[in-house]
């Protein structure tokens, strides 16, 4: 009897299709235990509260991080405590959350909007905490490819800097250059390295289900409009008078055109440039969460309707194709923070561009 290696490769291949089917039908018991609250389940309310910002951060089941809430009133002054002082609907010195906004009560509870309306929230939210993680993280893992640098110079990459130099030649030739062009590429390559990791960063943590993941940092347009807003500052600082002259006062075209038509579209369309970044990132990068979401929805709404069998079943459905919506939105975080980053490349060419002389 012969024995070939080939036999051995169908085994192997067997045994990762029986662990994988394992895992998909052990998944739902752990779905059910988590979900056993006691309260109806209500899909829009779970799929709002992981795609919201909050004031804490959920780790598994009914444990959650509480973050540290800093409020400032002309009333109350500055007040820094624990969100854990508000859970449940608490007040605490003044204050409670009504949703995920904190608001300003009285001494019965009620809320006081003329109160609420003076608040400055300095909170530092899931989004924020994130944000500043990621920050941490980013930093850290540059400084250790630094080091490689400094170390091997031009020789040949070694560890973390074998991984990291063909993404960073990549944003350098392929987005960077082609753009802005050779002379002046070098001047926006900070940020738009900075741009393109932590744009793929906080997406890649935000598909993590668990702590220190599971944030949806660009799916908050508060985060997407910054950072639109920072490449507009960045583009309009090294904006030259070629790019102003070719926009708002074309050369060979009548001044009336120019004034009454041309001008007002140019301008518009400067002032849309931001806007066409902040709502491309945003919209999907919540709505690959929402559909994740709304496959894992499907357990508890079954399971509501028929029964924990039928929750059951559906759940071996449901993970597999909320596993595989997980699959595609890596996918999407590379395509965002590769067009978020080329979109920025191209205004800051279009802003920098020089004239032509023949």
């Amino acid at each position: 009897m012969n024995i070939k290696v080939s036999d051995f490769k169908g085994i192997s291949k067997i045994k990762k299709l029986f662990f994988i089917a394992t895992l998909l039908f052990a998944i739902p018991s752990v779905v059910f235990a988590e979900g056993e609250s006691g309260k109806p389940f209500n899909a829009g309310d779970m799929i709002l509260e992981h795609v919201s910002d909050a004031h804490s951060w959920h780790v598994a089941g009914d444990v959650s991080i509480p973050l540290p809430i800093i409020l400032y009133s002309s009333t109350h002054g500055l007040d820094v405590f624990s969100s854990a002082k508000l859970e449940n609907g608490v007040a605490y010195n003044g204050y409670k959350l009504n949703g995920e906004h904190i608001v300003a009560v009285d001494a019965s509870g009620a809320i006081n909007k003329d109160e609420t309306a003076k608040i400055w929230d300095l909170s530092i939210t899931k989004t924020a905490a994130s944000i500043l993680l990621s920050g941490i993280l980013l930093i850290l893992i540059m400084l250790a490819v630094s080091k490689g640098y400094s170390k091997r110079g031009t020789g040949a990459p070694k560890g973390i800097q074998s991984f990291f130099e063909p993404i960073i030649v990549f944003v350098r030739d392929d987005l960077a250059i082609p753009s802005i062009g050779k002379k002046k590429y070098e001047k926006f390559m900070p940020y738009l390295l900075t741009l393109f990791f932590f744009i793929l960063l906080v997406n890649l943590l935000g598909l993590v289900p668990f702590f220190p993941g599971g944030a949806n940092v660009t799916g908050n347009i508060a985060v997407t409009t910054t950072l639109a807003l920072f490449t507009f500052i960045v583009m309009m600082v090294n904006s030259g008078k070629t790019y102003w002259g070719h926009t708002l006062w074309m050369p060979g075209v009548p001044a009336w055109v120019k004034i009454s038509i041309l001008g007002p579209i140019e301008t518009l369309g400067i002032i849309l440039k931001p806007f066409t970044l902040l709502i491309r990132i945003f919209a999907n990068m919540l709505a690959g969460h929402i559909v994740a979401l709304s496959f894992f929805a499907l357990i508890f709404i079954f399971g509501g309707l028929w029964g924990h069998f039928a929750g059951y079943l559906t759940s071996v459905f449901s993970v597999a194709f909320s596993a595989g919506m997980l699959l595609l939105d890596v996918l999407v975080s590379l395509i965002q923070a590769y067009v978020f980053t080329l979109l920025s490349a191209i205004y800051f060419g279009m802003a920098t561009e020089e004239a032509e002389h023949h």
